[in-house]
């Protein structure tokens, strides 16, 4: 079974934040895929369905960001996931806001939500699914990821969060290597990688 953990902020404060863009994939993928993510288990809210013939459960750590690892640990210990069978979806400040990287291991890259994860399974082969936020002007990093969303780009996030369902779907019913080769890219406009 795959394990698809999207990272963000429980309450409805964070609902609309761009550090939640995790939880926002995984309502798309539950949505898209008929799954139904509303059980407790491990301090995170999760359901279990199909995507492509191959078992998931898609879950919400219910932890808060920078405790994500508390919650997916335990998650895969009693589920029996494999870390190659889990892929991480969260929010990334160093890309521009609707790039995507599908990466099959490294660091955290100061993201404090990976961090944990990488910390609590104690290795760093991880698929994850990055989803770029930046918006391109200075901002205060802690600030800007717990605001909510412009009404400006609530239209981009529609389709953002399409892609990266897409993304997920892509890595698990044909691998990382041809998801990255279909889903990688630059924010809209940009004309080389960051």
């Amino acid at each position: 079974m795959f394990l698809v953990a999207g990272l963000g902020n429980p309450g409805e404060e964070y609902a609309l934040t761009p550090h939640n863009l995790g939880f926002l994939t995984i309502n798309r993928l539950a949505e898209l895929h008929g799954i139904r993510v509303n059980r407790r288990d491990s301090r995170a809210f999760m359901g279990v369905g199909e995507i492509d013939g191959h078992a998931v459960m898609l879950a919400q750590p219910q932890t808060f960001m920078n405790l994500s690892g508390t919650s997916v640990a335990p998650l895969m210990q009693k589920h029996s996931v494999e870390p190659d069978r889990l892929v991480v979806v969260y929010d990334e400040l160093d890309l521009p806001w609707m790039a995507l990287r599908i990466k099959p291991k490294g660091s955290a890259a100061g993201h404090k939500g990976m961090q944990s994860v990488i910390g609590s399974l104690h290795t760093s082969d991880l698929v994850r699914v990055r989803l770029g936020i930046h918006p391109g002007h200075p901002v205060d990093g802690a600030e800007f990821v717990l605001a909510p969303f412009k009404r400006s780009q609530m239209k981009d996030l529609e389709e953002f969060v399409d892609y990266g369902a897409g993304a997920v779907r892509s890595i698990i019913a044909e691998g990382v290597e041809k998801a990255m080769t279909k889903y990688n890219r630059r924010a809209p406009g940009l004309k080389e990688d960051e």
